[in-house]
């Protein structure tokens, strides 16, 4: 398994958002973009990174043309600096690293060049930084999300979606823990933990813990520190019932009693006709139905993850 990247040091005047899922078609483009345009009106310097590698479109998101310099061309060293490629995306305070879905290859990038993006991007000079996750559970993906202070996982109201976010957020908790580990022993059974036939019996983290507890007992601190402090929080879009609503509180739920981990749930966007009418016209709903149901929950949903305080929404 290749390497675990380090987690983020603290950084008390920027942060990393990323946006994830785990499936394909569930708005996370849509909500990256919309977010990162709210909080450049509430005043913060945003950039907008296309990590989904191999598939870009948040730039069409935006309403925006084929940038001519993209992350493609900071991959592959036509471009030393990452500022080199951001886009202007006509709103102040708003700029996009657009995607490198030019480069086929971009998808499967090496270590040492996810090493590069992730470290340029770390040192962009903003506010706020959203890294727009692709689909799937792949190193690289997973990576980009660890990186973050914060780690959105939007979800649907679909088994298939409400079970790839669920094994996502599994994924990446174990592929944390892994980093956490000092020798290599522990590293295997935190490897074998998500087979759920593994040698070990495990099937939990707190089965990971006996288990480490025998076998390696010198990573077992910092193990349960990584649990302890691995908090993603649950974004439900197109919601259109209560049931629909109801989806987040229980992926928090099953987080807490499978996976040993305090999420939080941080709201839910509702259907809304007006956000695919502006799809079709290339616009991005905030700006072309500012007054929609959708684009008051997004108002109120930057809100509650600038603040800090998901848990305390009245949702």
């Amino acid at each position: 398994m290749p390497g675990v990247l380090p987690l983020p040091a603290s950084r008390p005047h920027r942060q990393i958002w990323s946006i994830g899922g785990g499936k394909g078609g569930i708005g996370k483009s849509l909500l990256t973009a919309s977010l990162g345009w709210q909080l450049a009106r509430m005043g913060k310097r945003v950039v907008l990174v296309d990590a989904d590698l191999g598939g870009a479109n948040l730039h069409t998101c935006l309403g925006l043309k084929n940038p001519e310099r993209t992350l493609g061309d900071f991959i592959r060293r036509r471009a030393e600096k990452i500022e080199d490629v951001l886009t202007e995306t006509g709103v102040p305070g708003l700029r996009l690293v657009s995607g490198a879905s030019d480069f086929l290859a971009a998808a499967n990038i090496k270590y040492p060049q996810k090493m590069r993006v992730l470290n340029r991007v770390r040192g962009l000079d903003v506010d706020v930084i959203l890294l727009d996750l692709g689909a799937g559970t792949s190193f690289n993906i997973v990576d980009f999300f660890l990186i973050s202070d914060l780690g959105v996982l939007t979800v649907v109201p679909e088994p298939t979606s409400i079970e790839n976010g669920y094994r996502f957020i599994k994924s990446a908790l174990y592929r944390r823990l892994r980093g956490a580990t000092s020798s290599e022993e522990a590293r295997q059974i935190v490897d074998s933990a998500l087979d759920h036939k593994n040698a070990h019996g495990i099937r939990s983290p707190p089965d990971l813990l006996k288990v480490l507890e025998r076998e390696a007992p010198e990573d077992l601190e910092a193990i349960r520190r990584e649990i302890g402090g691995f908090h993603p929080c649950f974004v439900v879009n197109q919601v259109r019932d209560e049931a629909d609503v109801a989806i987040g509180h229980q992926l928090v739920a099953a987080c807490a009693r499978h996976l040993g981990i305090k999420a939080t749930y941080a709201g839910y966007v509702h259907y809304d006709d007006a956000v695919w009418q502006c799809v079709r016209q290339r616009k991005l709903f905030m700006i072309g139905a500012p007054g929609c149901r959708a684009a008051d929950e997004i108002r109120q949903l930057t809100r509650g993850l600038v603040q800090g305080d998901a848990l305390a929404l009245r949702w």
